[in-house]
């Protein structure tokens, strides 16, 4: 079989310029998976049905067309507060202050990014992950976590928790004192959670039931940072 010279210096050509780009590049697939920042949210992505200067836009119906203003004037903007608090409490009036010192505030992404907040702390809590509990909690709150997992792991016991859903949410209290945001949290949540001795023994809760768990938590934020998280402050009995 005759071989083209000419085809094997193309060859190796095109090798070289592979492996070069590889050096270059890496080999990232474009699978891998940004840190998750629960209260995160898109400051750019204007909500559904809204353009983005956040107007409400009507579409047209019956081949009638209705301008932004017309719309606005239909339709008056909701208090930012409506569904989290009660017309006229202490709670309402400042949850308009917050979104007022922090233009990307809801309490509806607030509660979402709660809610994500809860079920990791929970989660990685149970499986001893301090990296993960450090970047969602207050310096004296991780602390204590950190030291009860240590006294855990001395103690040669494992807790196993899978969450089944988080039936509650709701914002009990607010508050905002300069800079500082803090928002108390009621969660009423189903999880499966059972404790393991040394030698495997079920010592707390139960592998194969659900049970109903209720926490109060509070967590804070600088309203002038530009990190979206807020982190972990305090934990409490329900009241």
């Amino acid at each position: 079989m005759n071989i083209d010279p000419l085809n094997i210096l193309l060859l190796a050509v095109a090798l070289v310029v592979f492996w070069r780009l590889r050096s270059v590049l890496g080999t990232r697939t474009g699978m891998e998976k940004p840190p998750i920042e629960p209260f995160e949210t898109k400051r750019n992505e204007a909500p559904k049905g809204q353009d983005a200067n956040g107007t409400v836009v009507r579409f047209p119906q019956n081949g009638q067309t209705t301008s932004p203003a017309e719309a606005t004037a239909q339709e008056p903007e909701e208090p930012v507060w409506s569904g989290y608090a009660a017309p006229g409490t202490e709670l309402a009036g400042t949850l308009a202050k917050l979104a007022e010192s922090d233009p990307s505030f809801t309490p509806r992404s607030f509660v979402e990014g709660a809610k994500m907040a809860y079920e990791m702390i929970v989660e990685s809590f149970a499986k001893g992950d301090k990296p993960t509990l450090k970047n969602l909690l207050s310096r004296e709150v991780f602390e204590g976590f950190s030291r009860a997992i240590d006294e855990r792991e001395a103690q040669g016991r494992k807790v196993e928790s899978r969450f089944v859903g988080i039936g509650k949410a709701t914002i009990q209290s607010a508050s905002l004192v300069g800079k500082r945001a803090n928002i108390t949290m009621e969660f009423v949540s189903e999880l499966i959670s059972a404790t393991y001795d040394a030698s495997g023994e079920v010592i707390e809760g139960d592998p194969k039931h659900i049970q109903e768990v209720t926490d109060v938590w509070t967590f804070e934020r600088d309203v002038t940072s530009r990190n979206p998280n807020w982190k972990l402050v305090a934990t409490q009995a329900p009241s």
